[in-house]
């Protein structure tokens, strides 16, 4: 074989992620020592798998065929270590979702969900807050509480709720007044975002990069409770659904961003390699049962 099983990870993570760095993260790797990998499989095959563009790396021809053959080789090899080990043990519940404010309407189906299963540890894994999927991908997780997670082999989805990003601008705005807001008016504002790369930021991803701008000036917040109060000062705008937004944002306007809106799928997303256990199934079954009529409302 030309291959080994580190060069068929390697295309299916910088993939998902778009660039060295970033899956250097997720496999505890340099990226220095991910270039040479790369180079390495480009060179036992005799062909490019990636080309750069935009600070992105994107699959050649030929890296979309080896991607498709790395995504059934890992989910088989996945799929065989499951076998192995067989159930997933029920004592244990490891969970993280892809955004910190989400805890804030949890506490009540993790009380439920701990009164029914007393013995079962929860261990809510904030590291893999900001990419829950390659965390459940290499086992480091059970369950993960997602928006728009991709479609894999390995992963199985259960859909909760719908939420709408919205444009949250002082009331005195320019923009607070206005049905919706496209990318070309945001490239004028200085843009407050979360701490994240920007390929995990949906006002990037689906606004500014398929309409080729940028905004005038961006600054990263860690907390959405900080992000709020910045705004409301003045200091900028953001973009945030309204669930997480106080119940009366005083001082605050929320305006739709692009004339459909930019809607968002939340999911609860387990491995489809393994069974998973009762407790896991059960928790799943409580998130379906809070949020059958309605997505989370304004704290």
């Amino acid at each position: 074989m030309l291959l080994e099983l580190r060069h068929f990870k390697l295309v299916a993570t910088v993939a998902d992620t778009g660039s060295l760095a970033s899956a250097s993260r997720q496999l505890h790797l340099t990226s220095s020592a991910l270039s040479h990998q790369l180079r390495d499989a480009e060179e036992r095959l005799g062909v490019r798998l990636f080309q750069r563009r935009h600070k992105r790396l994107l699959l050649t021809g030929a890296g979309e065929k080896l991607l498709a053959s790395a995504r059934r080789v890992l989910s088989e090899v996945a799929q065989a270590e499951a076998d192995v080990r067989g159930t997933p043990p029920d004592d244990l519940l490891r969970l993280s979702t892809g955004c910190y404010t989400a805890y804030g309407w949890l506490p009540p189906i993790l009380g439920r969900w701990q009164a029914e299963h007393p013995r079962v540890e929860l261990r809510i894994v904030l590291e893999a807050t900001r990419q829950p999927i390659p965390a459940l991908l290499r086992g480091e997780l059970d369950l993960a509480l997602t928006t728009d997670a991709p479609r894999h082999a390995r992963l199985t989805h259960t859909a909760l709720f719908t939420d709408e990003l919205l444009l949250v601008v002082p009331s005195g705005h320019p923009l607070a007044q206005r049905t919706h807001v496209t990318a070309e008016d945001l490239a004028r504002e200085h843009l407050l975002t979360y701490d994240a790369p920007r390929e995990q930021l949906d006002l990037f991803t689906r606004v500014f990069w398929p309409a080729g701008v940028e905004p005038r000036r961006v600054s990263t917040v860690p907390l959405t409770e900080a992000l709020v109060e910045l705004v409301r000062g003045g200091l900028g705008v953001t973009a945030m659904a309204s669930w997480m937004l106080p119940a009366r944002p005083k001082g605050l306007r929320t305006v739709r961003i692009m004339p459909k809106g930019i809607r968002r799928q939340w999911s609860a997303v387990t491995l489809a390699a393994a069974r998973p256990s009762v407790s896991v199934r059960r928790f799943v079954e409580l998130l379906r049962e809070r949020f059958a009529s309605a997505a989370p409302k304004a704290a």
